[in-house]
């Protein structure tokens, strides 16, 4: 995290991320604090495990749109520019954001713990997204070898005997929490 007395503005962080020394680097703004991602291989097949059925579970919908890495920045938040690892959208009425970030939260947020994040980080991500527009978010422990289900109000806590169901957000859609972690 890069520390400052002042919280940091979308405003402000958008004219960091331009600066030239910034252009092959990944950040979010959190709380007014700009953090940056740096993924690791295994963090990247984790995310491309779940994309990927994700992904090509969406394709019998219209109007669906699923990512990784898009920023979704609420219009009257200064101070936060998520980035999810990936994120899931049912109403798609709107044309593709190409600027800036999306003006709404994905209704599926799914994040991946990096070696620096701690739990307390990945929970508060959790009751970000939640309080302020997902239905849903999954958030992934590759040390454990878990995924906990966050909703409003209740947390599931899955292991690798378990299956990820997609409930009313992904209706139908299931995948094996051991396909999660597949490294091969």
């Amino acid at each position: 995290m890069i520390q400052r007395t002042e919280p940091i503005t979308v405003e402000a962080f958008e004219q960091f991320e331009l600066l030239p020394e910034n252009a092959d680097r990944l950040f979010e703004l959190i709380n007014g604090e700009i953090v940056e991602k740096v993924p690791t291989e295994e963090h990247g097949i984790i995310v491309l495990n779940i994309a990927s059925p994700v992904r090509e579970w969406i394709r019998q919908y219209k109007r669906v749109r699923v990512g990784v890495e898009i920023r979704h920045q609420l219009p009257k938040d200064r101070h936060n520019a998520r980035l999810p690892d990936i994120s899931y959208r049912i109403d798609t009425s709107a044309p593709v954001v190409r600027k800036g970030g999306v003006p709404v939260m994905p209704n599926l947020a799914v994040e991946v713990q990096s070696p620096d994040q701690s739990d307390d980080f990945m929970t508060e991500k959790a009751a970000y997204y939640l309080a302020n527009g997902s239905h849903m978010v999954w958030l992934v422990y590759p040390s454990r070898r878990v995924v906990e289900v966050h909703t409003s109000g209740k947390v599931e806590t899955l292991t690798e005997s378990d299956t990820l169901d997609g409930a009313d957000i992904l209706p139908g859609f299931k995948l094996a929490v051991s396909e999660v972690f597949a490294l091969d």
